[in-house]
Parts: structure tokens; sequence; C-alpha cells
């Protein structure tokens, strides 16, 4: 038996006591509200404000990097490397605005969305290379510290700072309501972190010719990558394994269904999500006796669509299984 609320599966040997053209009608009325949420997750944030953030963190990247060569600042590289993170985290938000609108094929049925997904797996594990790639050029140079050009660090920092502030600002002036952006955003505002750090050890050279605090400064910004590597390699894991999204607690959901009027029983409760934001959610419910499969499943769906807003839904309705009688053996004369 194969009877779906928000989805358009629905066999012609569904039993009669569900009929396929009643669940059909159930799926019809939740792909109405659910079916255009694969496509625009994205649209009500416009391309240029993430594509001006994307190019101002790219250009000042490239910028730190020279300056870092030339000053002999591994602080400036490290937080070039962190920049990287940031202009990682544009570019696979502005990625998915526009392959959110590519539609569904037949051998793409979710589209391509999860290629961001991937990206963001790989990106994870070469950032973290990264950083312990400068963690151990620091470590050499707390042994032998460099000569640091401090004056052209200090410029290069504050600049920085002045660039990560006003990308944070373009980006909280739209998308409020969208993870991705939100995480972009994340990642400028710790980057500016990481300015006032280079800027921090450019000031304590000028002042005490401390070029020690290079090194230390560099091993506190590879911490910040490492931290914001592990956190989306664990995320996109998460999305790829098809594990719950943050902050939704599956026994809780399993007890609600359950708790739905004309529900006998609920198993294969699931739920996921495509890139890590809408989530998914599809279960099985036993139906008792005297109820109709659409009914309870429109129930189901209504009462998970207010626990998870934005949700997509697909309720399975089977036949409750038959009770089980015993069988004792006549007594012996």
């Amino acid at each position: 038996m194969r009877a779906f609320s928000g989805s358009s599966f629905a066999p012609a040997d569904a039993p009669s006591a569900m009929p396929d053209h009643s669940h059909r009608e159930d799926a019809a009325a939740h792909d109405h509200g659910h079916g255009h949420d694969h496509s625009h997750d994205h649209s009500h944030l416009p391309g240029g404000r993430l594509g001006v953030a994307l190019a101002l963190t790219t250009f000042y990247m490239g910028c730190e990097v020279v300056a870092g060569l030339w000053s002999g600042s591994l602080a400036l590289l490290s937080d070039a490397g962190h920049m990287l993170t940031d202009a990682r985290a544009l570019a696979l938000a502005l990625y998915a605005q526009r392959l959110g609108r590519r539609a569904r094929t037949h051998t793409r049925t979710f589209g391509y969305r999860r290629a961001g997904v991937l990206a963001a797996a790989a990106n994870g594990v070469l950032l973290g290379i990264t950083a312990i790639m400068v963690v151990v050029e620091a470590v050499r140079r707390l042994h032998a510290p460099p000569e640091v050009a401090a004056k052209p660090m200090v410029v290069v920092a504050g600049i920085g700072l002045v660039v990560n502030l006003f990308s944070a600002w373009l980006l909280s002036g739209g998308g409020a309501g969208d993870v991705n952006v939100r995480a972009a955003a994340a990642h400028v505002l710790s980057d500016a972190a990481g300015s006032v750090a280079a800027i921090l050890a450019g000031v304590l050279i000028l002042a005490y010719g401390w070029t020690l605090a290079d090194p230390i400064i560099s091993i506190a910004i590879s911490a910040l990558i490492c931290f914001g590597s592990w956190r989306l390699l664990r995320e996109a894991v998460n999305v790829l394994m098809e594990g719950p999204p943050p902050g939704i607690d599956v026994p809780s959901l399993e007890k609600l269904v359950c708790a739905t009027a004309g529900v006998a029983a609920a198993h294969d409760l699931h739920v996921w999500s495509i890139v890590g934001d809408t989530p998914v959610v599809t279960v099985h419910v036993s139906i008792l006796p005297g109820e109709h499969g659409t009914d309870v499943a429109r129930r189901v769906g209504k009462r998970l669509e207010e626990a998870l807003p934005g949700a997509h839904v697909t309720v399975q309705p089977e036949p409750a299984p038959p009770p089980l009688v015993s069988l004792r053996g006549r007594r012996a004369p």
C-alpha cells in the first residue's frame, strides 16, 4: 500500500478503505504548500548583496596574501586563510541561491542543491589542513622569530576590519531568516575578530618589539579556522548522512504523531534535510478502525507542520494490524 500525504505517489493497488483519489487530492494540497520550498529558499536575499560581499572578501584576501608575504607577517597570512573560509561561505550561499532555482529533473528529483554540501565538506577538510600548516610554521617561528614589517601589517589588517564589518552589515540587510546567509555573516564577523588579532600583533611589535606576538596570534587565528572548519565538516556530514537538522527532537515528534487522533501507532519516522535548512519528514502511521486514512494523514501532517514550520511532510497511512487471537487447547478429560 502506498498512499502519501505530501507526495504524488499513490499506486493503484491501495485498498478501498483509503481510496486513491482522496489521497491524491490530499497530496496535491500538501504539494501546493511545499512544492516550491526547494527552489526559492534564497529568493528573498538579492544576489547582489552576496555577490558584493564575496567580491570584497576575495579581493581583500588576495591583498592580505601579498601584504603578508611582503611584510613577513604570518598573522596576515593566517588571517587570509580565515578570509578563505568567509569566501567559501559566501560562495556557497550564492551558489545555493542560484542553483536552488533550477527545476527538478527525472534524474535529479531533488535538484542539484547537495553539490554545495559536497563542496562544503571538501572545503572543511582543506581549510583544516591549511590551519595545521599555519600552526606548524608558527611553532617554527617561535624558536626563530623573523623580522616583521609591523606598520603595513597594521594598515592592511585595519582595512580588513573595515571590509569585514561592511560585509557583515551588508548581509544583515537581507535574508535574516536564511540559515545559509546567517552562517556566512557569522564567518565574516569571526574574520573581523581575526583582523583585530592581527592589528593587536602589529601594535605589540611596534610598541614593544615583541615579534613573538605574530606567531602566537597566528596560532589563535588558526584555532578559529579549525573550529569553523570542524563545524562546517560536521554539518555537511550530518546532511549527507541524512541526520535530523540541529534543534529537532525526533522522539518528541514521534510522541506528537502517536498522540494524534486516529493514530494507532507510528513507525519509520525519518527527519532529514536536503541542504541543512528546510526539514523533510516522512512517517508511516497505523490508523484505528473506523478512521479514514486521508483524514488521519491530514491531521498528522498539520501537527507536524505546526511543530516544524516550513517542513515538507509526507505521511503514509496504513491499516492497523489485526489483533492477536490466542488459541487455547481443550483440557483433557
